[in-house]
């Protein structure tokens, strides 16, 4: 069984002491591959750098919504050097985010759309952030899709069945974390119901968002446990754990090309 955590943050300090620990577990738990997800020009570099070291893991290079405003006036421009580099295989992660007041929202709609160019030159895959701004995503996902084809991703995403479905007309995938174990999470676990299984990713978002089964002796999340969420996308589902590794690594492989 091979799994792909595609939305992890391995350059967190979280991770500083044993990074070489955690990826050996992921190897162990069946992860065959981890992207590691930049949130700004510094965080990007540190991805371009794990992905060079650690052969199961891949990078994705951009300025998460919440710090476009902090970010410097070349940042944008290592962005764009960093997406040619070996190992990168996204642009992102980007998007909007109306829940945490850190960045005016012109501020993250001009980044976002920059993202997206820069997606549709290098012909890369974009990874979507949205919080509590689902509506505007989707409008500036349209508007964008009238330039071509979308190839993307909703990273964790958390919205309801309307937003999935016209984030499925787009053509974009939909990622599920370890919020999908939650006992609250029933309304998530509804909308995995309607993803088509050819559009099913599974992330951790390591290390945040601890799966359920695991939240009692961890405060950290990490790769390995990417299984957790795979087992209760199963049981949502109605499908082994087995068919869900194989579904959504089929995934992974054709939209990050891997």
């Amino acid at each position: 069984m091979e799994l792909i955590d595609t939305h992890a943050h391995l350059d967190e300090e979280a991770f500083g002491a044993d990074i070489d620990e955690v990826v050996q577990r992921a190897l162990e738990a069946g992860v065959v591959r981890v992207i590691t997800i930049g949130t700004t020009a510094a965080s990007s570099r540190a991805a371009v750098e794990l992905a060079k070291r650690f052969d199961p893991v891949c990078a994705a290079v951009g300025i998460q919504p919440n710090y476009v405003a902090g970010a410097q006036p070349d940042d944008w421009n290592l962005i764009e050097q960093l997406a040619n580099e070996a190992g990168v295989v996204a642009i992102g992660e980007t998007g909007l985010d109306r829940y945490w007041d850190y960045a005016p929202l012109d501020q993250q709609i001009d980044s976002f759309e920059r993202h997206l160019d820069l997606s549709r030159r290098t012909g890369k895959p974009f990874v979507v952030h949205c919080r509590e701004a689902e509506a505007d995503v989707v409008q500036h996902l349209t508007r964008a899709s009238e330039g071509g084809v979308l190839r993307g991703v909703m990273h964790s995403f958390s919205g309801d069945q309307n937003t999935a479905r016209r984030c499925l007309d787009l053509g974009l995938f939909i990622s599920f974390a370890g919020m999908l174990t939650y006992r609250k999470s029933e309304a998530l676990r509804s909308v995995a119901r309607i993803i088509p299984r050819d559009r099913l990713l599974i992330e951790t978002d390591a290390p945040y968002l601890v799966p359920h089964p695991a939240r009692r002796k961890r405060k950290r999340n990490e790769p390995a446990l990417v299984v957790q969420t795979a087992e209760c996308l199963a049981n949502v589902l109605d499908m082994t754990v087995s068919e869900i590794a194989e579904v959504t690594t089929r995934n992974a492989r054709e939209l990050f090309s891997l």
